[in-house]
C-alpha cells in the first residue's frame, strides 16, 4: 500500500526537526541553502547599538521587521530596548503571541478586519501596542474597533501621528494636518497621544554622508514646524520616534528625536554596507549569511544552489563573503552564478560559498528559521535554531 503523500506542513516540520537535530554539529554539516546568523558578530552589533543609545540618552525600539523573530526581539529588549517596531498587524500579533511585550506598528492600518484583530489583542494579551496614523479615518476606525472589542481602559493603545519628513510616502503633509489628527486622537479616551512618527526611509540608502545630512536637515525642519504648531495650540509632543541604521547618528545628534527605530544594524546587509560611513557611528558587522554549495562548474563560471528563492534582490544581488575574489551574478530562482578573474580561482564542486544578502528584511521572509552559529562560519558549531515567527505575516 502506498504511503500518503507528505503535506506541506509536515514537510516544514520535518525540515525544522532536522535542523534542531543539527545543534552541536559543525557548520560544515549544514544543508544548503541555509540562512545563517554568525552569533558572535550579531551580539557585537547588539552591544554596540545598545551602548550608542545609552550614551546619547535615547530610547531604542529596533525594527523587528528586519528579523521577524520573537527570540531576537527578546534578546534586544534584554539589552535595554523598550520594545520593537513592525510594519504589519500580523507581524505584531505573531510577536506578541510569542511573548514580546511592547510592539509598535509604525505604519497605517485602515482595514476594519485588521483593526478588529489588533483590538482583540489589546484586550487579551499582556503586550503594550502602539499604532501610527495619518488620517482621520484611521483614528475613527481604530477607536471603533476598540469599542467593538469592549476595550474601555483609558489610553489602551498608544497612537503616533505620522508626518512626512521627506520620503513622500505616508504621513501628514503639513503641521496643520498633524495638529488636527492630534486633537482627534485626544477626543477618544481609549487612545493615548504618544507623539510623532518621523522616519525618512529613503534617506537610509543615500550613499554619501553629505546626501544624508541634507535629507535629515529637511526632516528636522519638518519636525520643528510640527512641534511649534502643537505647542502654539497648547499640546506637548511626548516623543518623536524614527531613525534607521543609515541615519541614526543624525537623529541622535538632533536634540529632537527621543527614540531610535534602527533595525538592519543587527545583520548589516550588503546594501547598507555600501553606504559611506559616518564619524561617530557604531561599526556594525555582517552577521547574516546564506550558506550555499557549488553544484556545477563551467569553463568560466561556477554555479551555487542559492537563487532568488533564498535571497531577495530588490536592493541588488548578494555579495560573496567567502571565498574571496568571487562575483555573484543572477542565475534565476534556484541558481547563483559565480565568476572570478581567472578560472583557477573558481571554487570546486561541493565547495561552500557564503553570501551576504543585498537586503536582509525580505531575505528573512523567505526562510522558516535561522541557524545560529558560534565560533565563526568556517570552523563554527551550530548553537541554536531560531524560529522566524512572523515569516509571511504580510497583512
Amino acid at each position: 500500500m502506498n504511503a500518503a503523500p507528505e503535506t506541506w506542513l509536515a514537510a516544514r516540520e520535518r525540515c525544522h526537526a532536522q535542523a534542531l537535530a543539527a545543534v552541536g554539529q559543525p557548520v560544515a554539516s549544514l544543508e544548503t541553502p541555509a540562512l545563517v546568523i554568525d552569533l558572535d558578530a550579531m551580539e557585537r552589533n547588539l552591544q554596540r547599538m545598545a551602548s550608542f543609545a545609552r550614551a546619547h540618552g535615547l530610547r531604542l525600539r529596533p525594527h523587528a521587521k528586519t528579523h521577524k523573530s520573537a527570540e531576537l526581539a527578546r534578546q534586544q529588549m534584554a539589552l535595554g530596548a523598550v520594545g520593537v517596531c513592525v510594519q504589519k498587524t500580523d507581524e505584531a500579533l505573531a510577536l506578541a503571541h510569542a511573548g514580546v511585550t511592547d510592539v509598535y506598528i509604525s505604519n497605517e492600518v485602515l482595514a476594519e478586519s485588521k483593526l478588529a484583530r489588533l483590538a482583540q489583542a489589546v484586550r487579551e494579551l499582556p503586550c503594550r501596542f502602539a499604532l501610527a496614523v495619518d488620517s482621520l479615518l484611521g483614528i475613527e476606525r481604530l477607536a471603533a474597533a476598540l469599542a467593538q472589542a469592549r476595550v474601555e481602559q483609558a489610553g489602551a493603545i498608544d497612537v503616533f501621528v505620522e508626518i512626512d519628513v521627506g520620503h513622500g510616502r505616508c504621513g501628514a503633509s503639513s503641521p496643520e494636518e498633524a495638529l488636527l489628527l492630534a486633537h482627534q486622537i485626544q477626543a477618544h479616551p481609549t487612545l493615548r497621544l504618544a507623539g510623532l512618527q518621523a522616519y525618512h526611509g529613503g534617506a537610509q540608502h543615500l550613499r554619501t554622508a553629505h546626501e544624508r545630512d541634507t535629507a535629515l536637515a529637511a526632516s528636522a525642519d519638518a519636525v520643528r514646524e510640527t512641534m511649534a504648531q502643537w505647542q502654539a495650540a497648547g499640546l506637548q509632543v511626548p516623543l518623536i520616534t524614527g531613525a534607521g541604521t543609515g541615519t541614526l547618528v543624525r537623529e541622535a545628534g538632533s536634540g529632537l528625536w527621543g527614540e531610535l527605530q534602527a533595525g538592519s544594524y543587527l545583520f548589516m546587509d550588503a546594501d547598507y554596507a555600501a553606504n559611506e560611513g559616518d564619524p561617530g557611528a557604531p561599526v556594525f558587522e555582517h552577521a547574516l549569511f546564506v550558506k550555499a554549495q557549488v553544484i556545477s562548474r563551467g569553463a568560466h563560471h561556477a554555479v551555487c544552489d542559492a537563487g532568488h528563492k533564498s535571497h531577495a534582490i530588490d536592493s541588488g544581488l548578494p555579495t560573496v563573503a567567502s571565498p574571496p575574489g568571487l562575483q555573484f551574478a543572477n542565475g534565476g530562482d534556484e541558481h547563483g552564478l559565480l565568476r572570478a578573474a581567472a578560472p583557477e580561482q573558481l571554487p570546486a564542486l561541493g565547495d561552500t560559498v557564503w553570501l551576504v544578502p543585498g537586503h536582509c528584511d525580505p531575505t528573512v521572509n523567505l526562510h522558516d528559521f535561522y541557524v545560529g552559529v558560534r565560533g565563526g562560519l568556517a570552523q563554527g558549531v551550530i548553537e541554536r535554531i531560531i524560529p522566524i515567527d512572523a515569516r509571511g505575516a504580510i497583512r
